[in-house]
């Protein structure tokens, strides 16, 4: 935060963007230490001036709020790494400093909700972060950028207030703003009707910010017309944060204290997640648009990790933020791909793209690999979540079965909206031949490759997602009654 200050002031062409991108690798680093620490310790914690919680604001890390952290901040550091070139396509050389401050404030943001155990800071760090990701949507030059920011602010700002309103609420309730104290508190309070009227407007306002369906219609626009690297790092990182603190409340606040709020939660969110994953997979299945195609993709994949917080189990849960990780590294190469894309080709659709296969063969490879990850193909990580997943809904019967159902029809419907890109890079004739494609920046393909080779990896070797996704699963459910 301190650094975007800084950043804004560097006026060399490409000083801002090493400045803002340093910070960034550092602030990854420290993520990486911190989620070692936890392995060993469970939660890391600092109290601000040394005043002790609940009178001072306490941060802290347990393994729910480190895994996100690297999500963030890896995100962050590889979209501004290797996307300097598309960037500076995009952003007007005046306008850079000020473009990378914003960066800097919404990664700050994002990150500070990860690590403050204050609810009242969650909604400070909601509103930099949010206000920021408004700028960096509108930076690109697309004019359509203005209209889908302008209703991504509307939408987000009406998300803030219900958030803000059910947390004053809990507030004069229980005097405390501290996340533990109010659990402790409301275990005193004898009216309970204030509590579940905050427990509705905190969980629409954050479903809102998270783009749970049906509140998700501020999302594909706003993927759509952003610069391509504010897409990647949004995508991979700013819905799951919403959802963090969506779970936070709701498994360390509200379940503790409300009975059968276990059970509201489960039949609320399960059908809406039901009806995310099928109805934005068909629609999906029909975008010629690259970018909203894969907007739509992350609808349906939100919906996949709201169904196993809907179980409101050890396993459903595990499964449910262990794909927060994999679909982070699934849709972060995908958007890197149309990076590379973007630079190349005139429009982002299936009619732009065609024959670019045999022009661009690294970053249309990439493509497919990332998609075998999206689709849920063994051997990568979106493998592994999903297989948690339906292990996870199988154990509930006849539901169970409906469920498991669900995810495998939609796994064969992104298996049809992959396949829609590739028929057209590999299959199709070019509209114009006179100017053909080129491969994308060694750099910037140097990062696709590593974003792809990761869903590979964690696909093989899932040990650390799942040991992480298992501890915050486990952490969420020691405090339901």
């Amino acid at each position: 935060m301190l650094s975007a200050g800084m950043v804004m002031l560097l006026r060399p062409r490409g000083l801002a963007w090493a400045a803002a991108t340093a910070v960034s690798i550092f602030a990854f680093a420290i993520a990486i230490a911190l989620t070692l620490t936890v392995l060993e310790v469970e939660r890391q914690t600092y109290l601000m001036g040394s005043w002790a919680a609940p009178y001072g604001i306490e941060l802290a890390v347990d393994a729910f709020s480190a895994l996100l952290l690297l999500i963030v901040t890896g995100a962050s550091s590889l979209a501004l790494l290797v996307g300097y070139r598309s960037l500076d396509a995009e952003i007007e050389t005046e306008r850079q400093p000020f473009f990378y401050a914003a960066w800097l404030l919404a990664l700050s943001g994002l990150a500070g909700i990860l690590v403050t155990a204050d609810a009242f800071n969650i909604f400070v760090f909601m509103e930099i972060s949010s206000l920021a990701g408004y700028v960096l949507v509108a930076g690109g030059p697309d004019r359509r950028a203005l209209t889908a920011v302008f209703k991504y602010l509307i939408m987000g700002t009406i998300g803030a207030t219900f958030y803000l309103i059910g947390v004053g609420l809990i507030y004069l309730m229980t005097g405390t703003l501290n996340l533990a104290d109010m659990e402790i508190r409301l275990q005193d309070v004898a009216d309970i009707k204030p509590i579940l009227v905050a427990a509705g407007f905190i969980t629409i306002g954050l479903a809102l910010k998270a783009a749970v369906f049906p509140l998700h219609i501020w999302l594909p626009n706003a993927y759509t017309f952003a610069p391509h690297m504010v897409t990647v790092f949004l995508a991979a990182c700013a819905t799951k944060v919403a959802i963090y603190v969506l779970l936070r409340f709701n498994f360390f606040v509200f379940q503790p204290n409300l009975a059968g709020h276990d059970l509201q939660f489960g039949y609320f969110l399960m059908p809406l997640a039901v009806l995310g994953i099928l109805i934005a997979s068909a629609v999906a299945m029909f975008e010629s648009n690259l970018k909203r195609l894969l907007a739509w993709s992350s609808v349906a994949q939100i919906g996949y990790i709201i169904l196993g917080a809907s179980l409101v189990n050890l396993a459903g849960l595990s499964a449910g933020i262990l794909h927060m990780f994999n679909h982070a590294l699934a849709k972060g190469a995908l958007f890197l791909t149309v990076a590379c894309l973007g630079l190349s080709v005139a429009r982002l659709d299936l009619n732009g793209i065609a024959g670019i296969g045999r022009q661009m063969p690294w970053t249309m490879t990439a493509f497919v690999l990332a998609g075998l990850s999206l689709i849920g193909i063994p051997g990568t990580a979106g493998f592994v979540s999903k297989w948690y997943l339906i292990s996870a809904a199988a154990a509930h019967g006849a539901l169970g079965i409906a469920l498991v159902a669900v995810i495998v029809i939609s796994s064969l419907m992104a298996v049809v909206y992959i396949w829609r890109v590739v028929q057209a890079a590999y299959f199709g004739t070019p509209q114009d031949t006179t100017t053909l494609p080129r491969e994308a920046p060694s750099v910037l393909l140097i990062g696709v490759w590593v974003a792809t080779l990761a869903n590979f990896y964690f696909g093989l070797a899932p040990a650390l997602p799942i040991e992480l996704s298992g501890s915050a699963a486990a952490l969420l459910l020691e405090h339901m009654p």
